[in-house]
């Protein structure tokens, strides 16, 4: 009887000390436990951004995710793209005239009056020059010179420059800030400068054309196929305008900077072209624009191609038209064919 006592007084000991030591191996766990659990959450991010390609992938797949569809053009919106033409352009509308008889070589729809975009630049250049404001006053870009284009531009406020070195970016490197600037420094500010515009449109008999800005990102800067010719042949009787048109690259002081400039359009450097002026231009209602005054054997003709879809459908399409005209003149007067025409038979595109 003693004995079982004493038994089970030993077997309650054990049992006690077991349970104590279960309850401080329990207790050493958790901390243990909570600092796996603590490893096992991911790091908080950085407040630095990432740079480099990993960063540029994050950007571009960011851009992926929020792209927006490609508004269709006012040419594309009025069917000007279904119309054939004999040389397969890329451009709805086109217009190639010899720029000393006026005689019609080749016509696409000549009826559209469209936007114009940057073509706009040239009617820029030519009230300003016709201002004979000196282009060796300097003047200062301000903050509502930045206000018209979200691009990025090195001409930021506060920045200096000549008139002429503004006149020279908006003609070459299509640089809308220098073509504001040009604008707002006219005698009676922006207003006067684009009633200047419309005064000299229809001073050249430029009667389908209308002009909203300087620049030429307002859709409402609108024309016909006729009245760039006109006004192409007005812009290429100032030297200053021709020179700065098909210069291929400049330098500008921009602050510490210097800032190398380059020209829109590619043909100007390549020695197949002989480019006596040229002005490039875009925005979605345009659709890619191009206006030259090139020689094409012995010819000087003027190009109007607008509306066109692909970034370098415009200068493919000047090569088109250039070979085309050149196997032309190889051909006997009888044998040449008569003017392609390509016209939609449609409503035709919006005026307003």
């Amino acid at each position: 009887m003693i004995r079982a006592l004493i038994v089970g007084v030993v077997l309650a000991a054990v049992a006690s000390v077991a349970a104590a030591q279960t309850r401080t191996s329990e207790s050493a766990a958790r901390p243990a436990a909570k600092k796996a659990v603590t490893a096992a959450k991911p790091a908080a991010r950085p407040a630095v951004r990432s740079t480099g390609k990993a960063a540029k992938r994050t950007s571009a797949q960011r851009r992926s995710v929020v792209r927006r569809p490609v508004r269709p053009s006012e040419g594309q919106i009025a069917g000007l793209h279904r119309v054939d033409d004999p040389l397969d352009l890329r451009s709805s509308v086109a217009l190639v005239v010899n720029q000393d008889t006026d005689e019609v070589l080749f016509e696409k729809n000549p009826q559209a009056v469209l936007p114009i975009a940057s073509i706009t630049k040239l009617m820029t250049a030519l009230v300003t020059v016709d201002a004979n404001l000196p282009l060796d006053e300097e003047l200062v870009v301000t903050r509502y010179d930045r206000t018209i284009d979200r691009v990025r531009s090195w001409l930021t406020p506060g920045v200096k420059l000549t008139r002429g070195q503004a006149l020279h970016l908006a003609l070459m490197s299509s640089e809308n800030h220098a073509a504001q600037l040009l604008g707002r420094t006219y005698p009676g500010g922006l207003s006067a400068f684009v009633d200047a515009m419309n005064a000299k449109a229809q001073m050249l008999g430029m009667h389908d054309s209308r002009f909203a800005d300087p620049t030429g990102l307002s859709s409402d800067n609108r024309s016909s196929p006729g009245d760039l010719v006109r006004l192409v042949k007005a812009a290429y009787e100032h030297d200053v305008i021709r020179d700065y048109s098909v210069s291929t690259g400049t330098t500008v002081q921009v602050g510490k900077r210097l800032v190398n400039y380059h020209s829109t359009n590619r043909l100007t450097a390549s020695p197949d072209w002989e480019i006596g002026l040229q002005k490039t231009g875009f925005i979605s209602a345009a659709g890619r624009c191009l206006v030259m005054s090139t020689m094409v054997d012995g010819q000087r003709v003027v190009m109007v191609l607008l509306d066109s879809v692909g970034k370098y459908s415009r200068i493919g399409d000047a090569q088109r038209i250039r070979e085309w005209l050149a196997k032309r003149a190889a051909k006997p007067a009888e044998q040449q064919a008569s003017v392609p025409v390509a016209t939609a038979d449609l409503v035709g595109p919006p005026t307003m």
